[in-house]
């Protein structure tokens, strides 16, 4: 029924493209109005509209249709490149906060700078984000002359750009280039800052993704860390790793009647569904003996269960070369899903040392997290998030759930005349491989070029292997050659030319062909493996038919791949099975491409449920972030006025110090206990009070009195500073006193979440539990900061300038006495050589002070810095 009333009345994305292209018409309309104007008088125009949108007098939609004509315009002068209709298209969608599904090579990079330019008029600034340095240097750079031609300047944050004044540089700038990495680390590391002005970032207002999906889809599942070493004490990962050699793997056999139990056998079974390891009875026990402990999972044994359980995670679950790659003695994790290094990324709770122990490699601290967020939680700061990409409608359902975002897919500028093919699925993984070389092998005889899609860099170099013998010359690019993917990329495209390529690294670059190339049939995509998201298959196939070219692409499967093997094999299996299927022989059927189509929308949705328990779980932590990072703003700014904020607290300190001294408003005074208030003011603020400075006749009095003598003490003891000084003094105290509260709180909280999911055994939603238990200790943690506030302030010792300046008189003196003594042995020394032997510490000292050498010169070491004068 929906299809019929899509045919009649045309899809809800039908009527929005149609609802844009009718402003698009009007944008044509004012091409040859611009056109005839010289240079000057079209940037004239343009600062008068951006002036109008300044002073308020204009909105951005108002200026939209001349703003994107200018630009379109200011563009064929500049860049030689003029903005097709379908490109004004995703320019609106964009400027309207949408994602903008366009295919590869349809010119997205041009497309962003038609809102970029519109709301770069505000003057706030612009991020564009890109998947990694080199398009986000190139692009700023191509793209320059354009941005300066209408009076914006351009920057690039890149990881290389190491002093923040040059990084502040570039975020000052009216449009910035950059990475999901650094501008996420940015954030973090600026709410780490005690002074304003070293914050780099200015404002998060509009923001531009490109190739949405791969960030805030695919890299979203894991958060940005910022961490230190955790101080805490070391587990013996190596015993781990040994015991968890010694444990023999099962298997999980479902029984054959519905009356009977699963039976497992072996130490332990892999869900690889859940990237999963499950202890059996037998194994717990060979586990307890082998660590020697009566309970494996006791609390104090607590730590002992959850690394045996890792160090099987990290041979069972993770491969090398496929989730993570060995390189000068360090374990690097691999993406899975752009086949790069994630370098400086270490997996959490263990499981990178596990790594570590299993390679036999230096083995790091585990560290504790400082700072932490989400990309979900980064974006979503932004007053207008946009992105694009060449694949979307597979995730909408995620985009418009987690971030709001609605896609609009625009049609290409050319009809696509790319065939793809059916998938080839053979019985084994040789098989398969044997097929794919021997297609390779045929379109390079041809001189068609051919980009061939792995999985992982341990088939990439498989099939390199296999194409070596075959003498088939080729380029092979992944994680170990991320450094060359432009160039290789690049290149791609001209005749014979063959590239293997790890889940679409490269992307982002054009794959250009010559006409002698288009006509050999234009670039052929071979797929070895079908990806667990349907979006990185589409992105493979992509690469070909840009702009109208010609291109194929089909891909070869196997029944040992991972994703047929764990979630749909059995069906395909059993139509092989009837066909009769012999060695080397495939078979090549829409319905078996449905059917791993089906297993891929299962994986799909597997993965959304995981990064939205990852969401949810951070929405609560985010909460938090806020009120801590907009307090720690407060407390950078000149303006902020710490001392009521102190006064506040005192008045908190002493209600509880009342309260735990068991007084409580309408008391009788004669059950005030004196003493217990006394001692805790001597222990807390080591401030000696008598009963007779305390005696008061209710509550309220009492309360007063306290609080009058503690502000009088504190203001006696910051007299010693100038007020400036004093609120100086009393602001970076209260920052540090914050932060490190916050660093044991983000500490607690993931202590809290990794135990969480036990209380589902006791029919309490785990979700729900974490937030009462994050809310309660959030409380304890903004009551513990202002505690110690006042107990840091009341105890700090400042020191008067009298004080500073007999400090330097003694330290002057004792610099003095130590040079006499060492040029009085140095004389005794020339006097007489044979002492420049080494003297034995009971010998008579060389000074001459008849003291043994032990008691005097030799006391403690030879006198060499400060110490030695004491």
């Amino acid at each position: 029924m929906l299809n019929i009333f899509s045919k009649i009345f045309g899809t809800t994305n039908d009527r929005e493209v149609k609802r844009y292209a009718k402003r698009a018409e009007a944008i044509n309309a004012l091409e040859e109005q611009f056109k005839v104007m010289d240079d000057e008088a079209l940037k004239n125009y343009f600062n008068e509209l951006k002036t109008q949108v300044q002073a308020n007098e204009k909105t951005l939609d108002d200026v939209l249709n001349e703003s994107f004509a200018i630009t379109r315009e200011a563009s064929r002068r500049t860049l030689n490149m003029r903005h097709y209709d379908v490109q004004l298209i995703g320019g609106m969608v964009l400027n309207d906060g949408r994602i903008a599904e366009m295919k590869t090579g349809e010119g997205k990079t041009l497309v962003a700078t038609l809102p970029v330019i519109l709301n770069a008029m505000v003057g706030r600034g612009v991020h564009v984000v890109t998947v990694n340095d080199y398009l986000a240097s190139r692009d700023a750079k191509e793209l320059e002359p354009l941005y300066n031609f209408l009076g914006f300047n351009v920057g690039a944050i890149v990881a290389e750009l190491g002093d923040e004044q040059s990084r502040k540089e570039q975020y000052l700038a009216d449009i910035t280039y950059g990475t999901n990495n650094e501008f996420g680390f940015d954030y973090l590391r600026d709410n780490m800052k005690y002074d304003l002005q070293e914050k780099v970032q200015r404002d998060h207002y509009f923001v531009i993704v490109d190739e949405v999906d791969s960030i805030l889809i695919d890299e979203a599942r894991t958060p940005l860390i910022i961490s230190g070493p955790a101080n805490r004490k070391g587990v013996d990962y190596a015993k781990a790793n040994s015991i968890a050699l010694q444990l023999e793997k099962g298997e999980l056999i479902e029984p054959k009647k519905p009356d009977e139990k699963p039976i497992t056998t072996g130490d332990f079974t892999v869900d690889e569904k859940n990237k999963a390891v499950l202890m059996t009875e037998a194994g717990i026990e060979k586990a307890e003996q082998l660590f020697g402990v009566d309970n494996l999972y006791s609390l104090e044994n607590a730590m002992l269960s959850h690394h045996l359980d890792q160090a099987l995670k990290a041979h069972h679950v993770f491969e090398k070369d496929v989730d993570y790659v060995v390189r000068d003695n360090e374990v690097i994790i691999v993406d899975e899903f752009t086949g790069r290094l994630s370098e400086g990324r270490r997996y959490s709770d263990g499981l990178h040392q596990a790594l570590e122990a299993k390679e036999n490699v230096s083995i790091q601290e585990e560290s504790q997290t400082l700072a932490d967020i989400t990309y979900q939680n980064y974006f979503r700061m932004y007053d207008k998030l946009a992105g694009m990409t060449g694949t979307a409608q597979t995730e909408a359902t995620e985009f418009a759930e987690i971030y709001n975002l609605d896609v609009v897919s625009i049609p290409t500028n050319v009809p696509v005349q790319r065939i793809d093919r059916n998938d080839l699925i053979y019985k084994s993984e040789r098989e398969k491989f044997d097929a794919v070389c021997a297609k390779i092998q045929e379109y390079h005889k041809k001189g068609q070029p051919v980009l061939v899609g792995t999985a992982s860099i341990e088939k990439s170099e498989h099939l390199n292997k296999l194409l070596k013998n075959a003498k088939v010359p080729h380029t092979v690019l992944n994680a170990k050659q991320h450094e060359k993917e432009g160039k290789i990329i690049a290149d791609a495209g001209q005749k014979g030319a063959v590239t293997i390529a790890t889940n679409m690294a490269g992307r982002g670059v054009d794959i250009k062909l010559t006409q002698e190339t288009l006509d050999l049939g234009g670039l052929a995509i071979i797929g070895t493996e079908r990806h667990e998201s349907r979006r990185i298959d589409n992105q493979l196939r992509g690469r070909s038919g840009r702009q109208g070219d010609v291109g194929e692409s089909q891909f070869y499967l196997s029944l040992e791949d991972n994703l047929l093997r764990i979630f749909g094999s059995d069906k395909i299996k059993g139509i092989m099975e009837r066909l009769g299927i012999e060695e080397g022989e495939h078979i090549e059927s829409s319905m078996v491409t449905r059917a791993v189509e089906n297993a891929q929308k299962k994986v799909e949705s597997m993965h959304f449920e995981s990064r939205k328990h990852l969401l949810e779980y951070d929405d609560v932590a985010n909460k938090q972030r806020k009120v801590i990072y907009a307090f720690r703003n407060d407390l950078l700014n000149p303006e902020f006025d710490i001392a009521s904020k102190i006064d506040e607290n005192r008045l908190e300190y002493v209600a509880n110090l009342l309260a735990s001294c068991e007084i409580f408003d309408g008391m009788p005074s004669e059950d005030f206990d004196y003493d217990k208030i006394i001692v805790r003011l001597k222990e807390e603020l080591n401030l000696v009070a008598t009963k007779e400075d305390l005696q008061a006749d209710d509550y309220v009095a009492l309360e007063e009195k306290l609080i009058s003598i503690l502000k009088s003490m504190y203001d006696d003891k910051m007299s010693l500073a100038a007020p400036d000084q004093r609120s100086e003094i009393e602001r970076i105290l209260y920052l540090q006193i914050l932060d490190n509260a916050w660093r044991e709180h983000l500490y607690s909280m993931d202590t809290l979440k990794t135990g969480i999911g036990l209380r589902g055994y006791n029919q309490k939603d785990p979700l729900v539990e974490y937030k009462k238990e994050s809310y309660n200790m959030f409380v304890e943690l903004t009551s513990s900061i202002k505690n110690e506030i006042i107990k840091v302030l009341f105890t700090v010792q400042l020191r008067s300038k009298d004080d500073e300046q007999r400090d330097k008189e003694m330290l002057e003196k004792m610099i003095s006495d130590m040079e006499h003594d060492q040029e009085q042995l140095q004389t005794n020394l020339s006097d007489n050589p044979k002492l420049e032997k080494k003297i034995a510490r009971n010998e008579p000292c060389p000074c001459g002070s008849g003291k043994k050498y032990k008691q005097c010169c030799g006391k403690s070491g030879p006198k060499r810095g400060l110490v030695a004068g004491n």
